[in-house]
């Protein structure tokens, strides 16, 4: 397929031109910015098109603290390289800083917009002159109990450097007669402290109460006025593995010195005077370029506060009961269950119960001998599935237990976890030098009769009880003899970092995932014909890797029909010369799109794939992720649902278009009937379940 020349009269060799990708970076702030315009969208309940405004801000501070810092530091390195999209680190940060200020002022636009609504249902925001409708004792009593034995008042002189400011916190300038002093808001205050009435929800920001009682801070001086900004530091931690005698050691290291990482963004509100601008510019080490000015009010992220405060059911989504497939549902034995057959899990339509049940059932039962297990991302202190590990070596079972410390902004709760399985007796792996262990599964080895069986769980998610609620995933829980030999040769993989194995079903990154994708798209590419048209369908989170990309491209020249889901980032160009049968949607609904599905048909044959990876450069070469088959002809035929289920989704979709931008399917699509793919899969589970929309 090298010299294959393609339709607009381009050979092969020429896909890897710009024109054909597009920027990373970019893709991804089109994307936070698809989150922050379903906060306009009205078949979403009021309250939870605030929570999609939080997103957007959470997104964004971790977005500078890792994607941004990292461009910063190639551009401090003198790197000049080119990405696949043609531009420069440089070029890249500033396309990125100009379109960051676009969303910046949409996002008080869509506030602005919000905030109104909510004082329809009796939920208001006092500051300003509101201020003046509460009385001044109760607001006086509230800042002297709660609040200010927190606040440290820190005089800016000659004598007084300014200190180290914590990223992310809210920080007031203050402005008195006779000098500045900074006062940084402690993120333990609440955002938006209530002063409710009986008839309505009345919040006050932490810095107009602040505001109101600064003298009280600055007894014998005249203040003049406040104003606010926030800073977002670096965050991306570096551990050179290969020089490190613990890991785990290294790891609490770096979080430590995480508090000191350079500053890469400073949020102004638009009062804060040049001159205090260009102080903190120096002193703090940034250029003017990183200084973002807003409007209204800094620190949006944490709208949850509000959200978490106001019981109001009718502003929020429906609750739903998720199911229990029908063959776990009357069976006390799960292994029983299992021996009958493999379930899919399609979460959180389906409980993720079962899943918390296996690894309790592994713990309990008296013929089960070992549990091994991954860990990447699991709930905090209450976590079920890491309570029946402990369970399980209480009840004298060998535990296995590969842990993640790298897992982003996750890494103290792992090194907690850590800890206290290595004390209850766990044998606690921490992973291999110089990947990341992101793949999900869980095995179960099981005396049956004179032999062993084993029943394992993979996952496209994490074995995380919370976010199971809130993240649409895919888990299958089999007994098949070679999946479950394959995974049992992964962990031993993982840890007795052995050399590369030969997996029977699976497909094993760094060793051989991305070779085993290539070549099903090739495949499909070869047995294409007019009689007999292949088809891909990929469900993934984020698509940027070009060889993945320029492969999808070939089989697009020949004919192969590819439909895309990608929730995130793609740096995939569709409806161009090289991929004239390529569509890309982009769902955003009440859960996040998590799922991972990889399908395939050529020569009249449909090959089904889950797994942990997306098609990203990390995820192929620098992490381990699994890619496991589905077999029998009611699994394939359930994902295959799932997946067209998606694509006819019209509520929530976005449509990418050949310039990069997004559209919504029902601009493009104006005639088509409205079908939400996420109501429908809850009303599958739940018939009495009824739909919201229009």
């Amino acid at each position: 397929m090298g010299s294959l020349r393609l339709r607009s009269g381009l050979r092969s060799s020429e896909l890897n031109r710009p024109t054909w990708f597009l920027n990373r970076e970019l893709s991804w702030l089109e994307f936070n910015a698809r989150v922050l315009e379903e906060s306009l969208h009205e078949v979403h309940p009021l309250l939870s098109r605030l929570r999609f405004l939080a997103i957007f801000y959470s997104n964004l501070d971790e977005f500078f603290m890792i994607r941004v810092a990292g461009i910063k530091e190639q551009i401090r390195a003198g790197v000049r390289e080119r990405g696949p999209d043609g531009l420069t680190p440089k070029q890249t940060l500033q396309r990125i800083q100009e379109r960051v200020r676009q969303l910046l002022k949409r996002a008080q636009e869509i506030y602005n917009h919000l905030m109104p609504a909510l004082e329809e249902y009796n939920i208001y925001l006092y500051q300003g002159r509101r201020l003046a409708r509460l009385p001044r004792e109760l607001l006086e009593k509230y800042f002297q109990e709660q609040v200010f034995p927190l606040l440290t008042p820190l005089a800016i002189d000659s004598a007084h450097p300014v200190p180290l400011l914590r990223g992310l916190e809210l920080i007031m300038w203050v402005e008195l007669r006779d000098g500045v002093a900074l006062v940084p808001i402690p993120q333990v205050l609440p955002r938006f402290v209530p002063f409710h009435s009986a008839q309505r929800y009345l919040f006050v920001p932490i810095e107009a109460l602040i505001g109101l009682f600064l003298e009280e801070l600055f007894p014998g001086r005249k203040v003049k006025g406040y104003h606010l900004f926030r800073l977002t530091r670096d965050a991306d931690i570096e551990i050179s593995e290969a020089e490190a005698d613990d890991l785990l050691e290294l790891v609490e290291r770096e979080l430590r010195r995480r508090k000191l990482g350079a500053v890469v963004r400073m949020e102004a509100s638009a009062s804060l005077p040049v001159e205090a601008r260009r102080f903190l510019q120096e002193e703090l080490s940034f250029s003017p370029e990183d200084i973002y000015e807003v409007e209204g009010l800094l620190g949006l992220e944490r709208l949850w506060d509000l959200l978490h405060q106001v019981d109001e059911p009718a502003l929020l989504d429906r609750p739903f009961v998720p199911a229990v497939p029908p063959i776990l549902q009357n069976k006390t034995n799960l292994f029983e269950a299992l021996a009958q057959r493999d379930i899919l899990l399609h979460h959180p339509y389906d409980s993720f119960t079962p899943v918390v049940e296996f690894i309790q059932a592994a713990a309990r039962d008296p013929q089960v001998l070992a549990i091994k297990q991954t860990l990447y991302r699991t709930t905090g202190e209450k976590s079920l599935i890491v309570q029946a590990l402990r369970e399980a070596v209480d009840r004298g079972k060998q535990v296995t237990v590969l842990i993640e410390l790298k897992a982003r902004f996750d890494e103290e709760t792992n090194i907690y976890w850590a800890k206290e399985l290595e004390n209850a007796g766990a044998n606690v792996v921490y992973g291999m030098v110089g990947l990341k262990i992101h793949c999900k599964g869980a095995l179960v080895v099981r005396r049956e009769g004179s032999g062993l069986r084993l029943y394992a769980h993979l996952s496209t998610g994490n074995y995380n009880e919370k976010t199971a609620q809130v993240y649409t995933d895919l888990g299958l829980l089999t007994a098949d003899p070679e999946l479950t030999r394959d995974l049992a040769e992964l962990f031993n993989y993982l840890t007795g970092n052995s050399g590369q194995r030969l997996w029977r079903r699976i497909a094993v990154a760094p060793e051989n995932l991305r070779e085993t994708f290539l070549a099903e798209i090739q495949r499909c590419a070869e047995e294409h014909t007019p009689d007999q048209p292949s088809r891909i369908i990929l469900v993934v989170n984020a698509l940027v890797d070009p060889a993945m990309i320029r492969a999808l491209y070939r089989a697009s020249v020949v004919g192969v029909k590819i439909d895309l889901v990608v929730r995130g980032i793609c740096c995939l160009v569709p409806g161009a010369p090289v991929s004239p049968t390529i569509r890309v949607h982009s769902l955003i609904g009440r859960f996040l799109e998590h799922s991972r599905l990889y399908i395939f048909q050529s020569g009249g044959k449909t090959r089904v794939w889950s797994g942990s990876a997306d098609w990203m450069p990390r995820n192929l070469d620098r992490r381990v992720e699994i890619a496991y088959p589905l077999r029998s002809p009611e699994l394939i035929q359930e994902a295959l649902d799932i997946a067209e289920t998606l694509l006819a989704d019209t509520t929530h979709t976005w449509v990418l278009q050949p310039d990069g931008t997004y559209r919504r399917r029902t601009e493009l699509e104006p005639a088509a009937p409205s079908f939400s793919a996420q109501q429908e899969f809850l009303q599958r589970r739940n018939p009495l379940y009824l739909a919201d929309y229009e």
